[in-house]
């Protein structure tokens, strides 16, 4: 029963399904108590006559269609209020009066002339609520000419439709294939008149009222069962003639024939599950509507496949889609095939989603057993290290920590497919478009971030057996990869794949971009396998590959490209190459393997060659040695598949070629040295090596901070480096800077010297509590005495403290020297540093050396009389008053001083008078002075006429190289860098070491001309007079 809105009255509310004829209605119910399609009744208008529309092998009577198309655009899908009038059992039909909200239907029909009226049926009663009403309506209509009773001439013939035969019954000679040709792919405009079952209609063809059976495109909805034959043909007959209550006929007994026909029919079939469900949904949709089909087909019985859209809305729906996605059909492969390939996927994946959600049709459905599991919450972001091919690759996972076995991972691009890279060692060459695949990844994922989605993993079964045996089968692991940041072009290839997760979108999809270059081919999963996420935008991208005839989907051969392996090849054919490799002093080359953490294959694209590749001079730990994976990690992760620069120097007696190694202008070699990871050897020399002295740095600053292979180096050990050499190794120092005279003059102390333990023990035992008495102590220039340091009032000494004016350097308080001190001691784990500060916090009145430098003349007459010193352990020069001044020892005042003055190598600094002079002292003070960093002095010549400058102490000045232990460039380099200094003249008779020295800080004064900082403010320097003297050789002859 359709839904009681007032039972007591016999008023019902329902919804239209159906418009059958002019005069009659099937509503259904609103809602159900009921599992399955709600309850429906039939209502045929009360005291109306439609016109007939025509039956099998007749003709429409006048004006029938019109009627019908009336009431069925005025009710279908309509909610209405009805009540039965009368009922008549003779012909089983209910009668009765439906309202439109509040308009009775049957008095719209008939006053637009649609119907006629019935006085009075065969019993009394059987008439209609409004009957007078609709006499006058009648009457009126009649008299206006409307609807049937037209007085137009003709109109009555014109009414009539001309139906073919397919539309009273005869399709014997119904032409599928013809219409199939002549409306392919085209939309056409139908009306449904029957539901067969959820995926078979029977509709009207506009505008030729062609009728036929349509089987909807790519599904198949379960059966509605059988009936059995001869009661069907019987109630049809029954129910057909019956005419709005004139002439009711009973039913009519059975034929012999018809009793022959029933005994040998087949016994009646129960509808499949969900069949009623799956038949209601269609009905509910399209029953009796304006639908649109397009023909994809016709099948080997002459039946026509199409898809059909329903309208919903402002827009239509695609009624295969809908069922599939509801779980009332199921996806047929054989007439799918018919469809295009975007339609064909849809309709897959939603057959997809429907079996894992259970619905209805597949609430029972289980999966046959796959090699196939899905992977869950293991998204994770990194660098992509490797592209093994064109859909593997090897990310490293930001969140492990580097050097673990577990940072970098294998990840196989989810549902694609690539061309095989063959396998050299069993003859296997790559397959076409390969190369071309492996390459469009590399350039555009290696160390780029990556978000990876893992989404399944696949045991891969090794051999005929489909059982998985242990050790036969390995485990594969796919998942989708995105670019944070696309590279230019590739967005408009690949959709950004909107995240699961939340709204943040992950990237370019990198499958989807391999697809659409046409680098590779979607995988066919069946139903029950594991796929990725975004399966539709591959397919897509795939169809836009295949129609723009791209990569392997084109008719052309894939680029020949024919590498020589010199790898593999003889010693001597390596040598045989060598000039070619030296006609250039950088070449491009790609890495393509790294074999140990100083070994590598190398591509070089120019000469078409790979090569076996070495760092001069840089030895790794060896195969199971300490350090030796952790060595080749930090290659992987810096220079695997990256485009390099190499200058090779020479080829040894296996045919590798040894030489040095750039990536964006880094030395490798020095990042591997820094890391302690690796030795500098010189057995064969260091002057072919470019950056030697960037290198001798770096395994220096690794050995001070015992890092890897230098955890056990003990300071002072010799360092095996191979046979010694002609040329002399230079003298490297530790040292601290305490003083600054300009820009390139300084002062510094050479870390943990054994003097200053021995000084301190000295003055440890002298009472310093006394003032002197004047008359009988009379300090005179040149003598050492000790000394109160003024600043902050405390027998301290300036460690820190410029004399000019010209530098804004702060002096520290007495606290905090001491904690600088103990954290220096810490740091450097320096026995003498601890007694050290043992001694300055024991004394409570430090006292330092210092030589008078200027004295009053006449002898000292108040304790305020000045004296000017100069502190000899620290280089800085101070004026202080009598009183502050002590006797001392002459045994400790036999001692020399521990400052040593020095001055920059191979750079020209401006003076103070100069222009930039100031700003150059500033800098090199604020990068020594402040920033309390320990330095390497490396000594490249010692001048002995320079130590008596202004009477400040005695001794040789030293030129050095200056490197902060932190720092990748020396101080010399930096001032140049930053146009403070400029580089001196090469000359001639220059040794090798030295015009390289030169020339690796050209490079630096080039940057900063061009720059205009400092002194190129105003171009280039048109002075090439030297500032100093020039430099005095120590030992040479007269």
């Amino acid at each position: 029963m359709a839904t009681s809105t007032a039972g007591a009255t016999g008023w019902y509310r329902g919804k239209v399904k159906a418009v059958p004829s002019g005069d009659s209605l099937v509503i259904m119910a609103m809602t159900s108590s009921k599992p399955g399609p709600p309850p429906e009744k039939t209502i045929t208008l009360s005291s109306l006559i439609a016109p007939r529309l025509a039956r099998r092998g007749g003709v429409d009577e006048p004006f029938a269609w019109d009627s019908r198309e009336y009431l069925r655009k005025l009710c279908i899908g309509q909610e209405v209020t009805f009540k039965v009038d009368y009922a008549v059992p003779s012909i089983g039909r209910e009668f009765g009066s439906v309202f439109l909200g509040d308009k009775n239907v049957a008095l719209l029909v008939v006053s637009e002339g649609w119907a006629k009226v019935r006085e009075q049926g065969q019993q009394k009663g059987e008439a209609s609520p409004f009957l007078a009403e609709l006499l006058r309506l009648e009457e009126q209509a009649k008299q206006q000419g409307l609807g049937k009773w037209s007085k137009a001439p003709g109109a009555s013939e014109a009414a009539i439709r001309n139906l073919p035969p397919s539309a009273i019954g005869d399709s014997g000679n119904f032409d599928a294939m013809g219409l199939l040709a002549a409306n392919k792919g085209r939309p056409m405009q139908c009306i449904v008149e029957q539901v067969r079952d959820g995926s078979t209609i029977r509709v009207y063809l506009l505008p030729d009222f062609q009728f036929v059976q349509v089987f909807v495109a790519g599904i198949q909805a379960p059966s509605m069962g059988r009936r059995a034959a001869i009661e069907t043909v019987s109630e049809t007959e029954t129910t057909s003639n019956g005419t709005n209550g004139d002439g009711a006929e009973t039913r009519a007994a059975l034929t012999s024939a018809q009793r022959l026909a029933a005994s040998a029919a087949p016994p009646e079939v129960a509808p499949d599950p969900f069949g009623m469900e799956a038949k209601h949904f269609t009905e509910l949709r399209t029953l009796n509507r304006d639908v649109r089909i397009v023909l994809e087909g016709v099948d080997k019985f002459n039946n026509l496949i199409g898809s059909v859209y329903y309208p919903d809305g402002e827009s239509a729906k695609d009624l295969a889609l809908e069922l599939v996605e509801n779980g009332l059909a199921k996806f047929v492969e054989w007439s799918a095939n018919m469809m295009e390939e975007d339609a064909k996927r849809r309709l897959k994946t939603a057959e997809l989603q429907a079996k894992k959600s259970r619905l209805r049709f597949w609430t029972n459905y289980v999966p046959p057993a796959t090699n196939s599991k899905a992977i869950h919450d293991q998204n994770f972001t990194g660098k992509v290290v490797e592209v093994v091919s064109g859909d593997c690759v090897i990310v490293a996972d930001d969140s492990v920590p580097f050097g673990s076995p577990l940072a970098e991972r294998r990840v196989n691009l989810s549902s694609i497919r690539c061309p095989k890279m063959g396998n050299p060692r069993r003859d296997e060459k790559p397959a076409p478009y390969a190369r071309e695949a492996k390459e469009f990844l590399r350039t555009r994922l290696i160390g780029r971030q990556v978000n990876v989605r893992m989404e399944y993993s696949r045991k891969m079964i090794d051999g005929p057996t489909a059982a998985p045996i242990p050790g036969d089968a390995r485990v594969m692991d796919f998942g989708s990869i995105f670019l944070l940041s696309p590279t230019k072009g590739d967005g408009d290839e690949a959709s950004t794949a909107p995240s699961t997760a939340g709204g943040q979108q992950p990237g370019i999809n990198v499958a989807e971009l391999v697809i659409s270059r046409g680098f590779g081919t979607v995988i066919r999963h069946r139903d029950f396998e594991e796929r990725s996420n975004f399966y539709d935008a591959l397919l897509a991208a795939e169809s836009r590959a295949i129609a723009g005839k791209k990569g392997i989907h084109s008719a052309r051969d894939s680029p020949a490209m024919h590498i020589t392996d010199l790898t593999t090849s003889s010693s001597k054919k390596a040598k045989d190459f060598l000039p070619f490799l030296h006609r250039s002093r950088r070449i491009s080359a790609v890495v393509e393997y790294v074999l140990s953490g100083h070994r590598f294959k190398l591509l070089i694209p120019k000469e078409t060659c790979s090569i076996a590749f070495s760092f001069s001079g840089v030895r790794c730990p060896g195969r199971d040695e300490p350090y030796s994976e952790e060595a080749i990690a930090l290659m992987r992760r810096k220079i695997m598949q990256r485009d390099v620069e190499i200058e090779v120097e020479t080829v040894d007696r296996t045919g590798t070629f040894l030489g040095s190694l750039w990536e964006s202008r880094t030395n490798m070699a020095v990042t591997l040295l820094e890391a302690g990871l690796a030795r500098f050897q010189t057995s064969f020399g260091t002057d072919r090596i470019p950056d030697a002295h960037l290198l001798e740095q770096a395994e220096q600053s690794a050995r001070r901070q015992k890092l890897k292979i230098w955890e056990n180096y003990v300071e002072g050990e010799e360092v095996n480096k191979g046979p010694v050499v002609e040329s002399k190794q230079k003298e490297v120092l530790k040292v601290v800077v305490t003083e600054v005279l300009d820009g390139g003059r300084f002062y510094v102390q050479i870390v943990e010297d054994q003097k200053m333990a021995s000084i301190q023990k000295q003055l440890a035992s002298l009472n310093l509590q006394e003032a002197p008495v004047i008359g009988a102590f009379n300090p005179k220039r040149g003598d050492i005495v000790l000394s109160q340091f003024s600043a902050d009032n405390s027998w301290n000494r300036a460690m820190n403290v410029p004399i000019f004016c010209y530098v804004d350097v702060t002096l520290s308080s007495l606290s905090r020297m001491i904690a600088s001190l103990f954290i220096f001691a810490v740091k450097n784990h320096s026995f003498f540093s601890y007694l050290y500060m043992f001694i300055v916090i024991k004394l409570k009145f430090p006292v330092w050396l210092v030589k008078i430098v200027n004295a009053p003349r006449g002898g000292v007459e108040s304790p305020r009389d000045k004296f000017e010193v100069f502190y000899i352990d620290y280089g800085n020069q101070e004026e202080v008053p009598y009183s502050h001044l002590r006797p001392l020892d002459q045994s400790v005042s036999a001692a020399p001083g521990l400052a040593q003055l020095c001055s920059l190598a191979y750079i020209k600094v401006p003076s103070l008078e100069d222009d930039c002079g100031p700003e150059a002292a500033q800098y090199f003070s604020e990068n020594t002075l402040n920033s309390s960093k320990e330095f390497r002095a490396k000594v490249e010549e010692r001048d002995a006429t320079g130590g008596k400058v202004k009477g400040q102490g005695t001794g040789s000045v030293v030129v050095v190289t200056l490197v902060a232990v932190d720092s990748e460039i020396s101080l010399n380099a930096a001032l140049v860098q930053e146009g403070l200094a400029r580089i001196e003249k090469v000359r001639k008779w220059d040794s090798m070491e030295r015009k390289v020295a030169l020339e690796n800080l050209e490079k630096f004064q080039d940057e900063a001309r061009a720059d205009r900082r400092g002194l190129w403010v105003h171009g280039d320097i048109e002075s090439d007079e030297e500032d100093v003297l020039p430099v005095k050789k120590t030992g040479g002859r007269r």
